[in-house]
């Protein structure tokens, strides 16, 4: 019965006629295909010739009795549910019906009509839910196999159509290793998915976070703050994704009206894609507020001074900085100097002003490449690099896409792998490094 609607097959054995007229009486009505049999071996060979779903046999029958014929029922036909008919004084052939057997059910002699009855349909609904069962978990099988078939046939597919990204995916592997070690890695790996939906002279996060890392250092700031300020820098306008390419390429002071509207919600749509990963709320707090303003004029919330956290106060200093040298502010792309000048002009109002003083001394102060300031950091091409240094600075490909971070040490491997890769995008890298010596020194130094 392998469909609710399928008709049953039921089988009747005992040794007494008028049992068995009693019986099928009992089942005339319900639908049931009743075959009969006076005994146990006549039971077997119906057994073996066509599919029965419910046996109902006797205790006692001369030969095999009940216990024994449902033993070889669950043997060699386990699905078959089994009931014994048996008078109280068969208790002993019923344990053994039991637990050899494993039957659904015993009925005492004489039986209720109705009860009866009703115990085959119970067992014939419970055969019904097993087989339901079993047959969903081989769907649930079978459908599993052929996803993974697709799934490695799509990727062979895909490698054929792609093989000269093959450089770039051992690039990309070596970098989801090391995004395990901590989420400041993995934002960073997103940040640059994200600038690939961002036309490529808009894209500011790698800026952004070389500025966030810079003054944190130069002003001894805590780990966790400057790894929140860090994440943040790297994930501040993933709410810009859902932008059209015509709003994500003009400038902020040109938008009409309901499309500033629609820019004034970016930092909070940018929270809500990472409230819940408990490690990014933090810094989903700092991308919230980071278009506040000193003098309470921001959105989203209309903070005033320094009820806008101290993170979303740098934050908008550094985005302002380079997305002013972008054009992603005004129409006219301002030069360093003058986006200086600029954010300097609005300290007090846009800015907090003791913050915005240290961080023109941060950008004018230290060499145009803050990262170059650290005298230990060496800016060497692929081919004068050697075993052992470590990168002191992320790696990007021209396209965004981070490929190794800060931290990375440097094997003989990697540095012909990275060869081959800059022979295969046809383009030059420089990588910033210290020497073993140095890394170590700087390992050493950090609390």
């Amino acid at each position: 019965m392998s469909e609710p609607n399928t008709i049953a097959n039921v089988l009747l054995v005992d040794d007494e006629e008028n049992i068995l007229s009693s019986l099928r009486r009992v089942l005339r009505g319900e639908g049931y295909n009743v075959q009969i049999a006076n005994g146990g071996e006549q039971a077997l060979q119906i057994l073996r010739s066509q599919p029965i779903d419910l046996v109902i046999s006797d205790a006692r029958m001369p030969g095999m009795d009940g216990a024994t014929l449902l033993a070889e029922v669950q043997k060699h036909w386990p699905e078959t549910m089994r009931i014994l008919l048996t008078g109280y004084a068969d208790i002993s052939t019923t344990i053994r019906a039991i637990n050899q057997g494993q039957i659904y059910r015993y009925i005492s002699k004489p039986w209720d009509d109705d009860e009866l009855r009703l115990t085959i349909r119970q067992a014939l609904a419970y055969q019904h839910s097993e087989r339901e069962r079993v047959r969903l978990e081989a769907l649930s099988l079978e459908q599993n196999q052929r996803l993974q078939e697709l799934n490695e046939t799509l990727e062979q597919r895909v490698m054929a159509r792609t093989a000269e990204l093959e450089q770039t995916a051992d690039m990309l592997d070596l970098a989801y290793e090391e995004l395990k070690r901590s989420y400041v890695t993995a934002t960073e790996v997103f940040s640059s998915l994200v600038n690939q939906r961002i036309p490529k002279d808009k894209q500011t996060n790698t800026q952004v976070i070389a500025l966030v890392r810079a003054y944190a250092e130069v002003h001894g700031l805590d780990a966790a703050p400057s790894r929140d300020l860090t994440m943040a820098a790297a994930l501040y306008n993933i709410g810009k994704l859902t932008w059209d390419d015509q709003l994500l390429s003009r400038p902020s002071d040109l938008l009409y009206k309901q499309e500033r509207e629609r820019y004034r919600q970016y930092p909070v749509q940018g929270e809500n894609l990472l409230m819940t990963l408990e490690p990014l709320q933090d810094a989903a707090r700092l991308i919230r507020h980071h278009q506040e303003h000193w003098d309470g004029s921001g959105f989203p919330d209309h903070l005033k001074g320094e009820a806008t956290p101290f993170g979303s106060r740098l934050l908008k200093l550094a985005v302002d900085f380079i997305e002013l040298q972008r054009g992603s502010i005004l129409e006219r792309r301002l030069s360093r100097d003058e986006a200086l000048l600029l954010i300097n002009k609005y300290s007090g109002r846009l800015y907090d002003p003791q913050l915005c003083e240290r961080f023109i001394t941060l950008c004018t102060e230290l060499a145009p490449d803050i990262t170059l300031a650290d005298p230990s950091i060496l800016a060497l091409d692929t081919r004068r690099l050697e075993p052992g240094m470590v990168l002191a600075r992320n790696l990007h490909a021209d396209n965004g896409m981070l490929l190794l971070n800060e931290g990375k040490p440097l094997t003989a491997l990697l540095i012909d792998k990275l060869i081959a890769f800059e022979a295969s995008e046809s383009g030059h890298y420089t990588l910033f490094v210290r020497t073993a010596e140095d890394a170590t020194l700087a390992t050493e130094k950090t609390p």
